[in-house]
């Protein structure tokens, strides 16, 4: 039997960060990740790498605003 890698959607992982599924598209297309849509499944790889981003995106804005 063949399992699938674990995937997750676009709308999911906005959901868990709390932000808008646009924003993970934009996102996605600066890191290069095909996602067009909230319906996109990402790999886990994908899902940290565009964590990753926008965390560093928020620390970044959160230093520039002290």
């Amino acid at each position: 039997m063949t399992f699938n890698v674990a995937r997750l959607r676009v709308k999911e992982l906005a959901e868990a960060l709390s932000i808008d599924s646009s924003e993970i598209i934009a996102t996605c297309t600066l890191l290069k990740i095909p996602a067009s849509s909230p319906l996109s499944s990402l790999t886990v790889e994908q899902s940290k790498e565009i964590i990753d981003y926008i965390q560093k995106l928020n620390s970044n804005q959160n230093i520039n605003k002290e």
